[in-house]
């Protein structure tokens, strides 16, 4: 292989260690969304589970927004168990449920902040490579 063509090959390299981060950016800013979203779900039920019978609240809907509320049978609440499936479970289970979802959520993002590092190191390597193949041709 030519001084060029290992020149260009590293150089294709960071450009494709530059994508791989990008995407993995994106997936860890999705991830920190998912475990807020969890977060407050697990607070709310949290609270739920605390509340009386026919007691009054404001029930968080998202975005900052609430609705009045009337707690008819607060220790029930409907759990998305996945695949559209729907289970009635009591808060406290349905609590414990999102604090294992919202763990493994944060074991992955652990995972992609881990790749997120090799490849920075992958691409810190192949850069150095360019700048000795660059060097080297102007001498």
């Amino acid at each position: 292989m030519t001084g060029e063509e290992e020149l260009q090959k590293h150089m294709e390299m960071i450009e494709y260690y530059k994508e791989q981060l990008r995407s993995l950016e994106l997936q860890f800013s999705y991830l920190q969304s998912a475990i807020a979203d969890q977060t407050k779900a697990k607070l709310t039920l949290e609270k739920l589970s605390k509340v009386k019978t026919d007691a009054d609240m404001l029930l968080p809907i998202g975005g900052g927004a609430f609705i009045d509320a009337t707690a008819k049978n607060p220790s029930k609440v409907l759990l998305e168990v996945g695949y559209g499936v729907v289970l009635e479970k009591t808060a406290d289970e349905a609590a414990e449920k999102i604090g294992k979802r919202i763990n493994d959520l944060q074991q992955t993002e652990e995972r992609i902040s881990s790749m997120a590092q090799q490849l920075q190191m992958e691409a810190a390597k192949a850069s150095d490579k360019v700048e000795r193949l660059l060097s080297e041709q102007q001498k």
